[in-house]
This record gives structure tokens, C-alpha cells and sequence, in this order.
């Protein structure tokens, strides 16, 4: 793995932290079916693969900033019910789901792509979305259990495990992780592309 200087480590979080805000608050209407696809995975897969877990977790740390701002202002209907009962445990959960999720995938990914960037590149599209996704789920199961067992109700749904992997984080999550791993490939050739221009 080729090794970065502090100046362009910085350099190049700054610029994918900014792919992050825009893809987050521009492109995160993008939508199969009635479920919505995190694009803003992938700048956080290049900046863990590419500088490490540190870089990962601060771009991590950006994306979870943007959700939580949507939270606040009331943008995503779900997390602004979350809010309005507990504002402090649902901005802890919007910043480490997506902290940990870069720092994880940085700290999978490092060694890996050190011998085959390939696999490198799988193990961070991989952990990147089940960390992120883990974490939510952990954090509404534990905090907010009785909002979790309203919604399975007004769902349909019986059990709010049921809820959980079915309706609010099963096929979303698996598209997700899909798309994470299909896009890999590009992942590839664009961390080789900024590692011949550095």
C-alpha cells in the first residue's frame, strides 16, 4: 500500500469529504423502489482503503453530521419521531453508525489491500454498510424499543425483530451492500487512478 503524506492524507479526506456532503444531500433521492441507496458509502470506502482508518472515521463522522442535520431539521421523518424523544441518543447513534463504519472498514480493508487491493476493496464494501447498519439497528432496539414496537405494529408485523430485518432494514440493507460491492470494481480502478497521480 502506498504510503501518503500527512498533507495529502488530509488533502484527499477534505476532497471526499466533500463527495460525501454532496451525494448525501444531492443524490441521497435515489431511490429502487420504495427503498432509498446510501451512495455516500463509497467516498468513505476510497478514503479508508486509501488513507486508513482514521480517514475513514472522519469521513464517517462528515456523513453521520448530514444525517443528523436532516434529523434535526426534520428531513428524515424517522429520525426527527426519534428525536423529539430522545435528541441526544439519536445524534449518538446518526455519528457512530457511520464513524465506526468508516474506522472498521479502514482498519479491514488496510492490510488487505496492502497484498490485493481487490480484496481490500470487498472486505471495506462489506463492513462499511453492516457496521452501519449494525449500529442503528443496536441503537433503536436498545434506546427506543417502544417506538421500535409502534412502528412494527403500525406495520403489520407482530414482532419488531420481524420489523426490523423485514420491513425497516432488510431489503434496503442487502441492496445496499450490493451496490457496495458491485460498484467495487470502480472503486478499484479509481483508488489505482489517485494512487498514479499522487
Amino acid at each position: 500500500m502506498k504510503e501518503y503524506s500527512r498533507v495529502q492524507k488530509m488533502v484527499g479526506t477534505a476532497v471526499l469529504a466533500a463527495i460525501v456532503v454532496v451525494l448525501q444531500t444531492v443524490a441521497s433521492g435515489i431511490h429502487v423502489g420504495p427503498f432509498t441507496i446510501t451512495l455516500s458509502l463509497v467516498p468513505i470506502i476510497i478514503g479508508a482503503i486509501m488513507f486508513g482508518p482514521v480517514s475513514g472515521a472522519v469521513l464517517g463522522a462528515v456523513f453521520g453530521i448530514v444525517v443528523a442535520t436532516a434529523v434535526v431539521v426534520g428531513a428524515d421523518q424517522g429520525g426527527a419521531i426519534m428525536f423529539s424523544q430522545n435528541p441526544v441518543a439519536t445524534i449518538l447513534i446518526c455519528l457512530l453508525k457511520s464513524t465506526v463504519a468508516g474506522f472498521v472498514a479502514g482498519l479491514i480493508s488496510h492490510k488487505a489491500a496492502s497484498k490485493k487491493l481487490m480484496l481490500g476493496v470487498v472486505l471495506a464494501a462489506i463492513a462499511a454498510p453492516v457496521c452501519n447498519t449494525g449500529i442503528f439497528v443496536l441503537g433503536l432496539s436498545t434506546v427506543f424499543g417502544d417506538l421500535l414496537r409502534e412502528w412494527a405494529t403500525a406495520s403489520g408485523f407482530g414482532n419488531a425483530f420481524v420489523y426490523i430485518v423485514v420491513g425497516l432494514v432488510g431489503l434496503n440493507f442487502l441492496i445496499e451492500l450490493l451496490v457496495d460491492i458491485i460498484l467495487a470494481p470502480i472503486i478499484v480502478s479509481i483508488v489505482k487512478t489517485l494512487r498514479r497521480a499522487a
